[in-house]
């Protein structure tokens, strides 16, 4: 029997045919099923993407997963300046030219398909849980082409025919096309050797020459599919003045550079220069390079100063792609343990049925459930918060009732994907190593030879939790808007506490009332949080005139001195909003599916005693702490993203 990644996985098949709102999705993305060469109803749209789904699905479980040991032993290594890809890398992506599947969700005008992005992510799922290396390269394709179609829509750069809904013409359509064509790929260069997370620190630098044109100079590390001819680079084109992290990110534009070119003769003319090909734990089929840029040409994208704003376009994908990957990495563990402890016998019964294994596995089985539905669920606001602002930006209704009416559901998914795909990062990139942890410790001492793979998938699980922005940076961000939020809108959070609380003894549903206790729960901590931060403000109010407190109280937050607290306890609020917007996602799954109602209540009966216990650590643990900071000589110094990450 084939092995088929996409048919063989109930769970993800529920979702295929029944929770995701492919009508919307296919509305969005077909502008109404109009658009010359598509599908013209949802049912052939569906009927076209599961085509693929399953296609896809053959071809990983076929001729990607039996080759995941070769992948991570063939390592790319660096000739005369140039990289070198081990053999099963470049037979695995020449089959997917011949597939086309780096075309997956580009313009059909720029040689693609169209296809939803939600498609797009399933299909990283599947190749994540083949081979995690093939999934992160094979992402630098596609992905970038389409970044760099949103870049030229939004500085203004494409032009449309709104009557025959074509694109007419875009700026980097070189680029979109020769990745289409599965002969080149893009990278993004973000990281400096003194600068990872705190973008204002970046130096590589970006000054026009005589004649105007860009030149780029300067050194980026950890460039995952580095080798690629086009870059997305972060360079500085104002100078920061003393340590101001907002003027420091103000100073940073986004360019465009052409690594190389390829001459008629065969040979190549070089234009940035791989330093090195990092030595990894890890993702060993994927080249991580370090570069250096000497006044290469670069073309500006957008306005001066915008580059931290287009910087987010690529990380908000990116992280929804981690998400996916997350799932892909403990889907595989999960499946490498249960199949070991299904046949390995101990005490007369495969070790599957004693209580310890049992337990771990039943508890790997649910969290990868609930995994996926928040990877959906984000993945969908995002690409209808997408999509719709398209729709605002070239085809708005003619109808101001109707105009506005797609505003507030731009809005609404804008902010909804804001709030899930933090937690989306944090929550899978967690489990991904934890998954890949039980999964050597289920399997014993061979667990830890080379011999089954679980072991790489630990190395390979161990990065997620920090690139495309760490655990810690999600929760910092996740905390930020949080607390932010309750500080700017105390009303309506009070409103929101209180019906939470109602529901959790009136609902006629049980499952209903066990949620919205979560809910009170994590809300109960977000106040906690805020009245510890506002504690020290208060104190200070009484030097101060009574008509300047609310405006102290609302708008006059320091992070350095007043978000300490919150700070040091971010990483376990964010586990609580996780774990309350996962119920939330899977309590509406319960209702409108009955066969989901077993899956939360799985979920709930491991998630109301995290969700107690974090309440314990938070409000326990910290005074000591905190007070020893105080006392040293350096202060602590405040994340960026506290005060700046969009």
């Amino acid at each position: 029997m084939s092995a088929n990644f996409f048919l063989d996985n109930n769970d993800l098949l529920f979702h295929f045919d029944k929770s995701i709102d492919w009508a919307s999705i296919g509305e969005a993305t077909e502008f109404g099923f109009t658009l010359p060469g598509g599908p013209k109803t949802v049912g052939e749209g569906l009927e076209m993407w599961r085509e693929v789904a399953t296609m896809v699905g053959e071809f990983v479980g076929e001729e990607i997963a039996p080759k995941s040991a070769l992948l991570d032993k063939q390592h790319g290594y660096l000739v005369d300046g140039e990289t070198v890809e081990g053999e099963a890398t470049r037979q695995i992506f020449a089959r997917l030219k011949e597939i086309e599947l780096h075309k997956l969700c580009l313009p059909r005008e720029l040689g693609g398909m169209n296809a939803p992005m939600m498609l797009y992510f399933l299909v990283a799922e599947m190749l994540a849980r083949a081979d995690v290396s093939t999934m992160t390269h094979h992402s630098f394709h596609g992905g970038m082409a389409l970044a760099a179609l949103i870049y030229s829509i939004t500085e203004g750069t494409t032009t449309f025919d709104l009557e025959k809904r074509t694109i007419v013409s875009t700026r980097f359509s070189t680029m979109i096309e020769e990745i289409a064509r599965g002969e080149s790929w893009g990278c993004m260069d973000i990281t400096e050797p003194d600068a990872g997370s705190d973008m204002a620190r970046l130096r590589t630098r970006a000054e026009q020459d005589a004649n105007g044109k860009w030149l780029v100079t300067g050194s980026k590390i950890f460039i995952t599919s580095g080798h690629g001819k086009w870059h997305f680079v972060i360079a500085r084109t104002t100078e920061a003045k003393g340590d101001d992290a907002a003027a420091g990110l103000k100073g940073l534009s986004m360019f465009l550079v052409k690594a190389f070119d390829d001459q008629p003769d065969g040979t190549r003319k070089r234009y940035v220069t791989i330093d090195r090909l990092e030595e990894k734990l890890g993702h060993n089929a994927s080249q991580t390079a370090a570069l250096t840029f000497d006044r290469v040409p670069g073309e500006l994208i957008g306005e001066l100063g915008e580059g931290f704003k287009y910087m987010l376009v690529l990380m908000n994908n990116a992280r929804l792609g981690v998400g996916f990957e997350g799932i892909g990495i403990a889907e595989s563990a999960y499946r490498m343990a249960k199949e070991y402890a299904d046949g390995r016998k101990s005490m007369g019964k495969s070790i599957a049925q004693h209580e310890m294994i049992a337990d771990l596995l039943d508890e790997m089985a649910s969290d990868l459930k609930a995994m996926r539905s928040l990877a959906i669920r984000a993945c969908f606001h995002e690409e209808m918060a997408q999509k719709t602002k398209l729709i605002l930006s070239f085809e708005p209704p003619a109808n101001t009732a109707e105009k506005r009416k797609l505003e507030t559901q731009q809005k609404f998914h804008a902010r909804r994907a804001r709030r899930l795909t933090p937690l989306l990062k944090y929550w899978t990139s967690e489990k991904a190593v934890e998954a890949a942890r039980r999964a050597i410790q289920i399997h014993g001492g061979v667990g830890y030879t080379k011999d089954y793979g679980a072991e790489k998938l630990l190395r390979d699980a161990l990065v997620l939790p920090i690139y495309e922005g760490t655990s810690q940076i999600q929760s910092l961000m996740a905390m930020k808007d949080t607390l932010g939020e309750l500080i700017k809108a105390p009303a309506r959070f009070m409103r929101r506490l209180a019906k939470a609380n109602w529901k959790a003894v009136s609902a006629r549903d049980s499952l209903e009332r066990r949620v919205a206790k979560l809910q009170t729960e994590s809300m109960a901590m977000q106040r906690y949080l805020v009245t510890k931060t506002a504690a020290g403000k208060v104190r200070t109010l009484g030097t101060l005139p009574v008509s300047t407190w609310q405006s102290e109280l609302t708008k006059s937050w320091d992070p350095k001195r007043d978000f300490s607290w919150a700070m040091l306890h971010a990483e376990r609020l964010t586990r609580m909003l996780s774990i309350e917007a996962m119920a939330e996602i899977l309590l509406d799954e319960a209702l409108r599916f009955p066969e989901r109602r077993e899956v939360l209540e799985i979920f709930l009966e491991r998630s109301e005693i995290e969700m107690r216990t974090l309440t314990d650590q938070t409000t326990s643990r910290g005074e000591r702490l905190l007070a020893s900071l105080e006392r040293s000589d350096s202060p602590i110094p405040a994340p960026t993203t506290m005060a700046n990450v969009a």
